[in-house]
């Protein structure tokens, strides 16, 4: 299959919908919202701990993180952590459990094994745990027999390795220097810890990146027996992200050249098992998550396409999202902040979004076109949106039959872009996201 090139359609950036409305729609929030939306709260929901801290800083990272630099800089973060679990906890109605708990960042293994243990034991006394999946993000740099162990008697059975790319150039462009050997040694250690399913993410469009470079990384991502693999494209934003600044902009691919690394990564990895899910992730038919695609069941939240049928997620931790029908709430993103809002029982609730019932509607469209395909617009939507269509229609990207909209397969990189046509918050585009492609 080859996908159709249309600059034109390509040519505005565009959200990756992890939400809707998106973080940048987010204003001033007191904790009063939250906690209402906490004591509405009722039977399974997620967990996701955010731990802002790295051994190292990429160049290219666009999370709030930080690097973890002295001992007690970490513990005081982790006391606060633990002040806000507490907090949190006491304001959940009793008969609600977690039914799963997700640790990201930065990097969780930027803590130490026995600091991430002890912190598992206060999630596991504060909340009630109906024998949750667990899921955790790792950078393989920071990895270490102890913190395998640690996985295995955590009972982790899902983990996501930052790689990147395996090509020496591009790794030292965007400040992220991993031998093969050093993932290989990661990948066999969680293997033997009881991961059962293994994300990598990897990146096009990097400085001086080419196909060869972005083919050989594939083939070593599949040697190593990745279950998914999200391959995303590189956003370079440094007007947003001032670390960004120290990668040369003077070698990175045009726009055709990453739209043709996302092709033929697409190709490569569909003619060798892999279930897209979307244009730029993939899973082994096994995993779960295409599971969930091809039972109609994929969702999508702050960590991206998932099959976590949970109404509600819980976001703990500095600049952590909370997601609730009605609300996103989002921590204090200030690490130093955080604290002291803790330090002084106050829920550290920041900035957020109430949901208006058009807002749920529209984002359920958004949700379904970039996990489905395929969307039920209703007669109003259809009206408004329908000359804005029209050119992918036209082009033979989408197809309209009744109010249903439907993405076709030469159509899939331009999924983002027509599920932004339903955003009415859409602004400014050029400086708040990154290229659709």
């Amino acid at each position: 299959m080859t996908w159709p090139y249309h600059p034109e359609l390509l040519a505005t950036p565009v959200p990756r919908y992890t939400s809707f409305p998106t973080a940048a729609e987010f204003g001033p929030l007191d904790g009063a919202a939250f906690t209402r939306e906490l004591g509405h709260c009722e039977g399974e929901l997620s967990l996701y701990v955010h731990i802002p801290f790295c051994e190292k800083i990429c160049h290219y990272c666009g999370c709030n993180t930080a690097a973890a630099g002295r001992r007690q800089r970490l513990e005081a973060y982790l006391d606060a952590l633990r002040h806000e679990i507490a907090l949190v906890a006491d304001r959940l109605p009793p008969d609600v459990s977690i039914s799963r708990l997700s640790f990201g960042g930065g990097s969780p293994n930027a803590v130490t094994p026995l600091d991430f243990a002890r912190l598992l034991g206060y999630l596991t006394v504060h909340f009630r745990l109906a024998s949750p999946e667990i899921s955790i993000e790792l950078d393989p740099r920071a990895m270490s027999r102890d913190w395998a162990e640690v996985v295995a008697s955590s009972g982790i059975g899902r983990a996501s390795l930052g790689v990147q790319t395996f090509a020496p150039d591009a790794q030292n462009a965007i400040g992220r220097v991993q031998p093969y050997a050093l993932i290989e040694q990661t990948v066999s250690w969680l293997r033997e810890a009881g991961v059962t399913s293994l994300n990598l993410d990897l990146m096009y469009g990097l400085p001086g990146q080419r196909w060869p470079d972005l083919e050989d990384t594939l083939s070593r991502s599949l040697a190593l027996g990745a279950d998914r693999i999200a391959l995303f494209g590189y956003a370079h934003v440094p007007h947003l992200i001032p670390r960004q600044r120290a990668i040369p902009d003077n070698d990175l691919p045009g726009m055709q050249a990453r739209f043709e690394m996302a092709e033929r990564g697409f190709e490569y990895l569909t003619t060798r098992g892999y279930v897209p899910i979307g244009f730029d992730h993939f899973a082994r038919p096994t995993d779960p998550l295409a599971i969930a695609a091809s039972e109609g069941k994929l969702r999508r939240n702050f960590q991206g396409f998932t099959d976590d049928p949970a109404p509600a997620l819980l976001g703990l931790g500095a600049s952590a999202i909370s997601s609730f029908p009605g609300l996103l709430a989002q921590t204090e993103k200030n690490t130093g902040r955080y604290r002291m809002l803790l330090s002084q029982d106050h829920l550290p609730v920041a900035h957020g979004k109430v949901r208006s019932a058009e807002d749920r509607y529209r984002g359920a469209v958004i949700e379904r076109l970039l996990c489905d395909g395929r969307a039920r617009l209703g007669t109003r939507l259809l009206h408004d949106n329908r000359r804005a269509l029209q050119p992918f229609i036209d082009r033979g990207l989408a197809d309209m039959r009744d109010d249903t909209l439907t993405i076709l397969p030469q159509g899939l990189p331009y999924s983002r872009t027509i599920a932004a046509l339903f955003d009415p918050y859409r602004q400014d585009s050029q400086r708040r996201f990154s290229s659709a492609v």
